[in-house]
């Protein structure tokens, strides 16, 4: 399985077209579908339903395009990281991250970053605990941004300084609004909105513990904003970290922390052993810098 052909397979996958796609490509129609049908009798699976005007892709094939675009990122990361000049930083930083304001740690090294080297770039991807670790994992992101606990046999660490503190997001007019801050007893038998990551982990059923009235999660969110259009509507109270969702000025919605305090840490982790590119290796360097300088203070 060559690269070039992974690379024709995925333009196909995105144009849905073997024309458009041959013109994308700058290649001879005929020769692209040759090579496609050649890549299908070597891997012995169908990779495309080939309707009159347009070309969808099987179970396999979109099995295929997930596993392909991770192959050409991994290629494309180390090309870059293996061609740069021997006195010059540039590049491509990848990270992937969660939603938390902890992520500002890693913009303002970025701009100090850019300052230094402005012909590095950064890319981050937002997930959950598990989508970074998979990442990490798979060498397709360079550093990952991670709540506390995770596991840390695979991984070095760096713990920063910010705290995103829990609380409940809720509606403006709510009776529960004008307390400075709401009591995990206050929401027993509420509607409750979390996140995907935290209720798969237990912690929601810790934090209820006791509770006479059974919970009642009335939905899951994988993006707080779209946890917020559910509270915006009616759905109910949205646990969530703050300063992830504006509620300034005017918007009908409110951010109240959770009382007794609920807190959460995090840590930039990369893989033990990991080989960095010259611009990554920098990056970690003002990370570590600007972790010392916050511990001196």
């Amino acid at each position: 399985m060559e690269i070039r052909v992974l690379r024709y397979f995925l333009a196909v996958a995105r144009e849905e077209n073997i024309s458009r796609a041959a013109e994308a490509l700058h290649t001879a129609q005929p020769s692209l579908s040759r090579q496609l049908k050649e890549l299908e009798e070597e891997l012995g699976k169908t990779l495309f339903i080939r309707g009159r005007r347009r070309i969808t892709l099987t179970e396999e094939g979109m099995f295929l395009r997930k596993r392909a675009e991770e192959i050409i990122n991994l290629v494309d990361m180390t090309t870059n990281a293996l061609t740069m000049g021997d006195d010059v930083v540039t590049g491509d930083i990848y990270i992937g991250a969660g939603e938390t304001h902890a992520v500002r740690f890693l913009t303002a090294v970025a701009k100090k970053m850019q300052a230094l080297y402005p012909e590095v770039h950064y890319h981050v991807a937002s997930g959950d605990t598990k989508d970074v670790t998979e990442w990490l994992d798979k060498g397709l992101i360079d550093f990952g941004l991670l709540f506390h606990p995770f596991d840390l046999s695979k991984y070095h660490s760096l713990p920063i300084s910010a705290v995103d503190t829990w609380g409940v997001l809720l509606l403006c007019d709510d009776p529960l609004a004008p307390q400075s801050s709401i009591s995990l007893r206050e929401l027993w038998g509420k509607p409750l909105i979390v996140s995907r990551q935290v209720l798969n982990t237990g912690r929601i059923e810790q934090w209820f513990r006791g509770s006479p009235i059974p919970l009642h999660i009335a939905a899951t969110y994988s993006l707080a904003f779209n946890g917020s259009l559910m509270v915006q509507d009616g759905l109910g109270y949205m646990l969530c970290l703050d300063h992830i969702i504006h509620t300034g000025g005017n918007g009908s919605l409110c951010f109240r922390p959770i009382a007794p305090a609920i807190e959460s840490r995090t840590s930039v982790v990369w893989k033990k052993y990991q080989v960095f590119s010259k611009a990554a290796a920098k990056f970690l360097e003002l990370m570590q810098a600007e972790v010392a300088a916050d511990d001196r203070l």
